[in-house]
């Protein structure tokens, strides 16, 4: 009878032992399974934000539209600001990627004080100067300038061919721009002052760079102004760009600037993507679409990656 007794006690013991790693391997396997998907499985969401300007936005949703191809979770905040609102978003989290410009962004964070020119010496600087939560991607070939440009009647005139000339006729001329372009450290009344003795009649508060801009010029309420150098509104008005010989302007790559915790490699991998293609020539021609022919942003920046290989 003990032995039968002991034998049934070492069965169940030998069946307790048997469970108990059945139980193990389970976990195991379980715990391996979310640590793949925690580490590599599962994408941030990701905030797509840009200016107010139209160009920036069909950046944006160029941006969006890759990402969205890459299968993340994609929402946007378009036509949010100038650069003194998006900056703080993009440091508190709300954007988490952005369409910058090298030489813009540079000069805001630094107040100007920066002496790089060129785009790689940019963006080296900026990657000393920016908030450690921020982070550049790469830069691409497209550039887009600010620029003073004039309407012709003024230009023909006073003669006017660079910036320089403005220093002997600022005093007859009303400048037109954003609000900030009176504030700014970097391209603006001051720079234009500091750099060219440049001074003006009066400044007038616009948009940026935007059809109260273009309206503006047209009706010789204001004779100059700050356009981008990819507007279809300078040819299509005849405008006049003034020349830079002292290189106010420096180097304006478009580039992404992005929050460190969203630029896993697959974000980086679709975002650089975008910088491969994107020149000054199509830039422009995207602009067009949306000012000119006044397509959808959404819809012109699905044509550009469908045609380049981005979808």
């Amino acid at each position: 009878m003990k032995k039968v007794l002991w034998l049934l006690l070492a069965a169940i013991l030998a069946m307790g032992i048997a469970a108990c790693g059945d139980d193990l391997d389970e976990n195991d396997d379980s715990g391996s399974t979310t640590s793949e998907s925690q580490g590599g499985g599962e994408k941030p969401a990701i905030t797509v934000g840009s200016a107010n300007f139209p160009e920036n936005v069909v950046l944006a949703e160029i941006y969006a539209g890759a990402l969205e191809a890459k299968d993340f979770d994609v929402s946007k905040k378009l036509n949010v600001g100038s650069r003194e609102a998006l900056f703080p978003a993009m440091e508190k989290g709300e954007i988490t990627v952005l369409p910058e410009y090298t030489g813009a962004l540079l000069a805001f964070v630094t107040e100007a004080k920066s002496e790089a020119k060129e785009t790689g010496e940019q963006v080296e600087a900026l990657k000393a100067e920016l908030p450690a939560e921020l982070t550049l991607l790469e830069p691409s070939a497209a550039e887009d300038k600010d620029t003073i440009t004039c309407n012709k009647e003024t230009v023909d005139k006073y003669g006017l061919k660079s910036i320089e000339d403005l220093a002997k006729v600022g005093n007859e001329i009303t400048i037109g721009g954003p609000p900030e372009f009176a504030k700014r450290a970097g391209f603006g009344i001051k720079a234009l002052k500091r750099v060219y003795d440049a001074e003006f009649k009066k400044f007038q508060p616009l948009d940026v760079a935007g059809p109260l801009t273009v309206a503006a010029l047209k009706d010789n309420k204001v004779q100059c102004a700050n356009l981008f150098s990819t507007q279809s509104a300078i040819p299509a008005n005849g405008f006049v760009t003034l020349e830079d010989p002292k290189g106010l302007v420096e180097s304006e790559a478009v580039i992404p600037l992005i929050s460190k915790k969203a630029a896993t490699p697959e974000a980086t991998e679709a975002l650089n993507a975008v910088s491969a293609k994107l020149t000054t020539d199509n830039l422009k021609e995207l602009v067009k679409r949306v000012e000119v022919d006044k397509d959808d942003a959404e819809t012109v920046a699905q044509d550009f990656l469908s045609e380049q290989g981005l979808e």
